[in-house]
């Protein structure tokens, strides 16, 4: 018999099928590739095998909207590829607590009507036990209305804003540092370097307002004056004026607030018309698709980043996650955003454990709140409330001439 939970007040809707036909990640068939899985959950997952496996198992399933195709489709797919690595290592050792967790994508272009269509789906289907990973600010905006009184899980949502940081909200759980905290880092490296002129180029939509007044906070903060700023459309098609405009203002360093292609269109144009100007970006820049896409325009680019160097496997969670994405056999290069999806579906593998059996989505999410101090091998996450992140990690990393990422 399915598990249910409790219907969102507001949805009345019997369950779609096309809810779990797309993108749905079930444990994996062949005997040799379960076999690698097993080996790579073992190496990293010691817990899993704490409670034995139930007889049939059961199976809890998990929804996610996020932009798999369209102008942001490289990061959203990336974090997607990272969660399914893990996942797939953790059905392969028995699940948790005898259950297995079923993710089922739809995928909104990063659109927001149809990331809302997705989420009034994923509501109206009494098998879905919690939001997983959904991504982009204007999204996470937007869906918020509909998902807090819903009291689904709303877990670990794709953006650094503080919008998804509501005090009380504690069915909504943060793991990413803010974007706040990320400009802080980089408004911090320009007064180390004595960097006083100071341009923004950030994207015209809810995510790129939070970068754009978090640089100019910090800048105030330490003395470094106001920012010169310019604003590219989510469509890029203003991104070459708004190029040329902030090159006019013959800036030292430029932060930029893009992500996906008007970040790909304005570095392009940018550097054409300056290119001994510093570069320093957010991390949902940072996918190994955005640095290919801008070839040699890319090095020398610096880029803040919410977890480690997906190529550093002395961390321990690095080591983890390139045996997992080994394990499915990943062909794409992993990445920064690869490893957070990972480090995700391990975050909330981990909530799942000590909910216990069976557990309710109120368990679940106390259990959310009792990650304190946790180490998940040099990724820290402490839980301290909805209206912080669970981690502050930010560290800044360097485009070299191979296009590879340097601390």
């Amino acid at each position: 018999m399915p598990r249910t939970f409790q219907q969102a007040p507001c949805s009345t809707a019997p369950a779609s099928p096309t809810t779990r036909h797309l993108h749905r990640d079930a444990p994996p068939a062949p005997l040799q590739r379960r076999r690698l899985l097993a080996g790579a959950a073992a190496l990293a997952l010691p817990w899993i095998g704490a409670a034995p496996a139930r007889a049939q198992g059961t199976v809890l399933r998990i929804a996610q909207s996020t932009a798999l195709t369209g102008p942001l489709g490289d990061l959203g797919s990336a974090m997607h590829q990272g969660a399914k690595a893990a996942f797939a290592a953790i059905n392969a050792q028995g699940g948790v607590q005898g259950q297995t967790i079923e993710l089922t994508t739809l995928d909104d272009g990063y659109d927001i009507p149809r990331a809302l269509a997705n989420v009034d789906k994923f509501l109206a289907d009494r098998e879905q036990f919690a939001l997983f990973n959904c991504m982009g600010t204007p999204m996470v905006e937007a869906m918020l209305p509909k998902v807090l009184p819903s009291g689904m899980p709303f877990f670990a949502p794709f953006t650094g804003a503080m919008l998804s940081r509501v005090k009380g909200a504690r069915s909504v759980f943060n793991v990413r540092a803010t974007y706040a905290e990320e400009a802080d880092k980089l408004v911090q490296h320009f007064s180390t370097l004595g960097i006083r002129r100071i341009a923004v180029a950030y994207q015209n939509n809810a995510f790129g307002k939070e970068v754009f007044n978090a640089a100019r906070d910090a800048m105030a903060r330490l003395k470094l004056g106001e920012p010169l700023s310019g604003t590219v459309e989510s469509d890029a098609s203003n991104a070459g004026a708004t190029a040329r405009q902030v090159a006019d203002g013959n800036p030292e360093a430029v932060l930029i607030g893009l992500a996906g292609k008007p970040a790909l269109e304005f570095v392009k144009a940018f550097r054409s018309l300056r290119r001994g100007t510093a570069l320093y970006a957010t991390s949902v820049m940072g996918t190994s698709a955005a640095v290919k896409a801008l070839g040699p325009d890319a090095v020398g680019l610096t880029i803040s980043q919410v977890v480690p160097l997906p190529t550093n496997v002395v961390v321990p969670v690095v080591r983890e996650f390139q045996a997992a994405w080994k394990a499915v056999g990943a062909t794409a290069e992993p990445s920064h955003l690869a490893l957070e999806g990972y480090i995700n579906a391990r975050v909330f593998a981990q909530a799942l454990q000590r909910a216990g059996r069976n557990p309710s989505r109120a368990a679940f999410v106390d259990a959310t709140w009792s990650l304190k101090n946790w180490d998940l091998g040099g990724f820290e996450v402490n839980a301290t409330g909805p209206e912080r992140s669970a981690s502050r990690f930010v560290e800044l990393t360097l485009v070299g001439r191979d296009g590879r990422f340097i601390r």
